[in-house]
């Protein structure tokens, strides 16, 4: 990969016990991709504008890390165990992983796109997703480790949150029903054991203040990026937030509508509402 994968906006040290990541918003097409599906079509898997919603955050000394890669070619938000064998053309040499989400095609590298569209005409090689994994995955979650391990020895705590948007509408594959509205906003914190109650109970209530429907662990619970770092006994706080596309774009012409500003407005608050009541009260060395 000729371009960089990743990017942090904002400070390179968290001025703030606060840290965002985008893991799914990239939609640079890497040259040895080799996919037999369309560029707009690989799109359908992206979060697109998440992390232009969140960057105003940076200038608050809130560190924003983003993929620059698509999802589609490696999800940063999967364990690097989790394999799908039905991708390979030989067999893995390392332990695996696999979560349920490489039964349906979507693991580390997915297989398909909705309705089992096919990304490839052909299986990959050992040597291929190994390559995706040293150059996209380890990056991006050493990048998050260190954001993450800075802000915890300066502030002896730090708050984490993992920022996804998510279809307009429920999926038979996730929900067991197609085509019903989804809620506003989604929080998981892995059934309230990534992070402080407290905290997800703080963004909840925030966000519902301002009108939006607000479910929690309902269906989204979170996945690696929030399980991987997480221990809230030690002051390690990660929660996913997930946006419906709805509330800021097109999702048939991908782009950005009004609501985008309102949205990041309401964001934004709760940027500055976080770090008003979480932090940062006990920097060290200060």
């Amino acid at each position: 990969m000729d371009t960089a994968v990743l990017i942090v906006h904002g400070p390179p040290a968290a001025e703030v016990p606060l840290v965002l990541d985008s893991p799914h918003s990239g939609f640079t097409m890497p040259a040895d991709f080799r996919s037999v599906r369309s560029e707009a079509e690989l799109r359908e898997g992206e979060d697109s504008f998440i992390d232009e919603l969140y960057q105003p955050a940076a200038a608050r000394g809130v560190p924003l890390l983003a993929a620059l890669f698509p999802r589609t070619y490696l999800d940063p938000n999967r364990h690097a165990g989790d394999i799908d064998p039905e991708l390979l053309s030989e067999p893995w040499p390392q332990p695996m992983r696999p979560s349920a989400k490489a039964r349906i095609g979507k693991a580390l590298v997915w297989r398909t796109m909705d309705a089992d569209k096919p990304i490839y005409d052909r299986r990959l090689t050992v040597a291929e997703l190994q390559s995706r994994i040293d150059r996209c995955h380890r990056p991006y979650h050493d990048t998050l480790r260190t954001l993450l391990d800075g802000a915890h020895a300066r502030f002896g705590a730090v708050w984490h949150i993992n920022c996804h948007s998510m279809g307009p509408k429920t999926s038979v594959l996730i929900e067991g029903v197609d085509g019903r509205p989804r809620a506003d906003i989604v929080l998981g914190d892995r059934d309230g054991t990534t992070c402080a109650p407290e905290f997800t109970a703080f963004v909840r209530d925030f966000l519902a203040g301002h009108g939006y429907d607000v479910r929690v662990n309902d269906p989204f619970k979170g996945v690696e990026l929030v399980r991987a770092y997480a221990d809230p006994a030690a002051g390690r706080h990660s929660l996913q937030l997930e946006v419906n596309k709805r509330l800021y774009m097109d999702t048939a012409t991908l782009r950005r509508h009004a609501g985008f500003d309102v949205l990041q407005g309401h964001l934004m608050a709760l940027v500055d509402a976080i770090i008003g009541r979480f932090g940062p009260r006990r920097a060290h060395g200060t």
